[in-house]
């Protein structure tokens, strides 16, 4: 059949990092944002890929603090997430949930609520 959808797009089997988890931030094809879905070389998928969801709103660790909701969040080329534009790509904005959570956080190992940026 003729321009078959497969599926919605929102998650899709893509190459990753040798070793890398389930809920792991990555950056596929040098520019599209991502969260595992699966383990490395689980669910699945081959040896070296992983299915990754590349929309929606994820809890994400950063070491950075986040003073406002909205702020942009960077991904290194080590998978890391970080508030520091220069050099890295991005990967999303800070999102409070309904209560008013989630959308900031001090300095220190922590989450916050990150809508996934849309290439």
């Amino acid at each position: 059949m003729r321009n078959e959808r497969l599926n919605q797009g929102d998650r899709i089997s893509a190459p990753v990092p040798a070793g890398t988890l389930s809920g792991a931030p990555v950056l596929l094809f040098g520019d599209t944002p991502g969260v595992c879905a699966t383990k490395e070389g689980e669910g699945g998928n081959i040896a070296g890929r992983a299915t990754v969801w590349t929309e929606g709103v994820f809890d994400v660790s950063t070491t950075d603090a986040v003073a406002t909701e909205g702020t942009k969040i960077y991904i290194t080329a080590a998978n890391a997430l970080t508030v520091t534009a220069t050099g890295n790509t991005l990967f999303g904005r800070t999102l409070h949930d309904a209560d008013g959570a989630g959308g900031t956080k001090g300095a220190g190992a922590g989450t916050v609520h990150v809508r996934l940026a849309k290439v």
